[in-house]
């Protein structure tokens, strides 16, 4: 429980939650003309800062507020636990900054979050290695690519970039085949979920609170303000699609950081925001799949293709205790209802049957893959602002200056490299916010 009678413990929560339970037959948008009636029926409280979503990029910025900035910081998380969305399923690559535009971001994120998350690992000795990356061309139209690749990198200002010949790469890498390569030594892999324990552990050390299976369903303004519609999530679960929703708590936050990944626009669009200023979003599903009956890896450094349309292409990942990755692809799938985006109800199935499809894009660089080899792994689904045939979009962190609202952050589109940023977006969003 957090110490200032302006904060709210999740005791209230559990308090509210138990005596209230919304009919689950009335659930929708809260329009304006009934705030009123909404201001005298529902509990109110109070709060200082809300962040919401327990991903990496939520935990980073609630810690960031809380030891940097002496903020009392309450998260607000729909899922049972921390890091479900697209934090818990990804590569767990630290990445160098290579593919970005230059002054993008993306890339500025990316460089200072790298070097940002090195030194908080090494300090705090969470499990991660510096194993490096191969990014290779494997016909001579790639090597174009390949070339602006690493001018691009050079320009993000990405320190130790070697291009080598394909003869130099295969002496790195004896399963690998290609005709040239870009190295970065500074690439990574990272446990993500001892990452999040520290972040969390850092954040309530400082008083912040965690509220678990609780959503944001929407919010209104007063004045210029933003006032937050909640409920449990349980009890969003029956929502038929369409009759109005009424929360079960109305927060009055000073700050509020939109960290809601995926449902982040959804979310945004129900604070009454102008429209015109929420990004469209999109989704792509990525599937890995995890190399079976291996005692020895055949690759001790990442391996990564020519990027493709809508991500960075089948590419090789290891993990922490040697095993090896593949993936993700790329599958454009369409979004969900607000509320089941909201409580991350995403098909993250993986059809055994997309291996077909992994095998000739990993022999282009592998060529010594066998037939069934290979195993459904997991699967994530990237927040994207750009859809099918589109230039990537670069992040977007929305504040005031755009939307209106005193104390609000909005984050859109926090895909790759979000983790690797995720220690260097908070440093901002704390800054911004503390102004």
């Amino acid at each position: 429980m957090l110490k200032s009678k302006s904060s709210i413990s999740l005791q209230l929560f559990k308090t509210i939650f138990s005596r209230w339970r919304p009919n689950p037959n009335s659930i929708g948008t809260i329009s304006s003309s009934c705030n009123k009636q909404l201001e005298e029926s529902v509990p109110k409280e109070t709060v200082d800062c809300v962040v919401i979503g327990a991903g990496v990029v939520g935990l980073a910025i609630a810690r960031e507020l809380s030891l940097k900035h002496s903020r009392e910081v309450l998260i607000i998380e729909s899922a049972p636990t921390f890091g479900t969305g697209t934090s818990s399923r990804n590569s767990e690559v630290i990445h160098a900054g290579i593919y970005y535009p230059p002054k993008s971001l993306r890339a500025v994120f990316c460089v200072r979050g790298r070097k940002l998350l090195y030194n908080y690992c090494i300090e705090r000795e969470i499990p991660h290695k510096q194993i490096g990356k191969l990014i290779v061309a494997t016909r001579s139209s790639e090597i174009p690519k390949l070339n602006a690749l690493m001018a691009c990198a050079i320009d993000n200002g990405v320190d130790g970039l070697t291009l080598m010949e394909g003869y130099e790469a295969m002496k790195l890498e004896p399963e690998l085949q290609c005709i040239k390569a870009l190295f970065s030594p500074v690439s990574g892999i990272v446990d993500i979920h001892s990452l999040m324990l520290s972040l969390i552990g850092e954040a309530e050390s400082r008083g912040t609170t965690l509220s678990y299976n609780t959503s944001v369903i929407g919010g209104h303004r007063e004045g210029n303000r933003i006032h937050l519609h909640v409920s449990d999530s349980k009890g969003l679960k029956n929502w038929n699609g369409s009759a109005p929703l009424h929360p079960e708590l109305v927060l009055i936050p000073r700050l509020v950081v939109n960290s809601a990944g995926l449902s982040a626009p959804a979310l945004a669009r129900r604070f009454g925001l102008d429209t015109r200023v929420i990004p469209n979003a999109y989704y792509a599903r990525g599937c890995y799949f995890t190399l079976l009956n291996t005692k020895v890896p055949p690759f001790q450094h990442l391996i990564y293709p020519i990027p493709e349309d809508g991500g960075l292409g089948v590419h090789v990942t290891l993990d922490l205790n040697g095993q090896v990755k593949f993936g993700p692809d790329v599958e454009w799938i369409d979004g969900q209802d607000d509320i089941s985006s909201f409580l991350n109800m995403f098909d993250y199935s993986v059809n055994g049957g997309r291996a077909n499809q992994f095998y000739p894009a990993i022999r282009k660089y592998y060529p010594n893959l066998k037939d069934g080899s290979l195993e459904p792994g997991y699967s994530g689904i990237r927040p994207k602002l750009s859809g099918p045939k589109q230039a990537p979009a670069d992040f977007v962190i929305q504040g005031e200056d755009i939307h209106g609202v005193a104390g609000l952050i909005n984050l859109f589109g926090i895909e790759s490299p979000g983790l690797t940023s995720s220690l260097a977006i908070a440093e901002h969003v704390a800054h911004r916010l503390s102004r």
